[in-house]
C-alpha cells in the first residue's frame, strides 16, 4: 500500500469518501475543474469539517432542504467572526444533508489568495475569489454559490457590533436576477462569538496589506452555532432603475434579519 493510500484509508471513513464521490461535479481528468476544486482533497477537508461542525461548534442547520437540488442558486448570508468559519459551517451544512447534497462554491476575500498556498488550498476545496465575473460564471455553471454581501465590513466587525448587518452591495441582486438564481437566504449565529475582537488596528492592518488587524483573543472560541436557511427568493429579470434593484437587495437583506433574530431566540447559551 502506498503512503497516500495508507493516509487516505486512515483520515477518510469509508461513508466520508462514499459520499462525496456521489456528488457529482463536473471535473476534468486531471481531477479538478476550471476554478481547481479537487475531489479527493476535498475527502480530506470535509473529513476534517466534519468534526469541527459536529464536536467544536455542534451546529444546528434548519431549513438546509430549501437549497435546491440543482441549478444556479445565491446563498445569501450575515458575515462574522474574523475568520471565514461561517462560510465553512454553511457550505458543510448543505454537502452533508442526506437528501441531494451539494458541495457549494464560497466567494473569499481577496487578501487569502495572497497567502502561499493558502489560495490554492481554498480553491482545491472549492472557494473561488469573489469577484463578479467569477461568480457570474458559476451560475452560468449551474453552482452553489455562498457570498456575503457585507464583504469584510461583515467579518471584520467588532464585538460590540455583533448581529448588527453592514451594508449590502446590488451585484449579488444583478447576478441572482441575471441568471434566474435563486436566492436562499441564511441566519449565522454563533460566529460572531468565535473571535470577539475590541478594536481595530487600521493603521497596521494597512502597513500588513490586509482588510483588518482586529484586536482579539488568538484562539477560536467553540461557540454553539446556529444556521437558519429561509426559503428561497424569487426576482424576475426585468429592467429595473437602481434604486429598486436596492429595494429588492434591502428585501433579502431583512430576511436575513429575521433568520438572525430566530437563531437567537432559539439559542439557550452561548458555549
Amino acid at each position: 500500500m502506498s503512503l497516500a493510500s495508507y493516509l487516505k484509508s486512515k483520515l477518510i471513513p469509508a461513508d466520508i469518501n462514499e459520499h462525496i464521490n456521489r456528488i457529482r461535479k463536473p471535473i476534468g481528468s486531471l481531477g479538478y475543474d476550471p476554478w481547481g476544486y479537487n475531489n479527493e482533497v476535498m475527502k480530506y477537508g470535509f473529513s476534517l469539517t466534519r468534526q469541527i461542525y459536529e464536536k467544536y461548534f455542534r451546529v444546528e442547520a434548519l431549513g438546509v432542504e430549501n437549497v435546491p437540488a440543482e441549478g444556479p442558486v445565491l446563498i445569501i448570508a450575515n458575515h462574522s467572526g474574523q475568520l471565514p468559519i461561517d462560510g465553512l459551517l454553511v457550505g458543510y451544512a448543505l454537502a452533508s444533508r442526506e437528501q441531494q447534497p451539494r458541495i457549494p462554491r464560497a466567494m473569499i476575500e481577496r487578501f487569502f489568495p495572497t497567502v502561499p498556498w493558502l489560495g490554492n488550498l481554498l480553491n482545491e476545496f472549492g472557494a473561488v475569489l469573489g469577484d463578479p465575473v467569477n461568480c457570474a460564471k458559476m451560475l452560468a455553471n449551474n453552482e452553489a454559490v455562498i457570498v456575503f454581501p457585507e464583504g469584510v465590513r461583515g467579518s471584520g466587525k467588532l464585538y460590540r457590533d455583533r448581529y448588527q448587518l453592514k451594508r449590502f452591495g446590488n451585484g449579488f441582486m444583478h447576478l441572482a436576477m441575471k441568471y434566474k438564481a435563486p436566492i436562499v437566504p441564511v441566519g449565522v449565529v454563533g460566529c460572531e462569538e468565535t473571535i470577539p475582537a475590541i478594536a481595530n488596528i487600521k493603521p497596521l492592518a494597512k502597513a500588513l496589506g490586509i482588510p483588518y488587524a482586529p484586536v482579539a483573543m488568538p484562539v477560536v472560541l467553540p461557540a454553539k452555532v446556529h444556521l437558519n436557511f429561509g426559503p428561497p427568493m424569487y426576482f424576475d429579470d426585468l429592467e429595473i432603475p437602481e434604486e429598486l434593484v436596492t429595494e429588492r437587495v434591502e428585501q433579502v437583506k431583512a430576511e436575513i434579519s429575521r433568520l438572525i433574530d430566530k437563531g437567537l431566540s432559539e439559542r439557550k447559551k452561548l458555549f
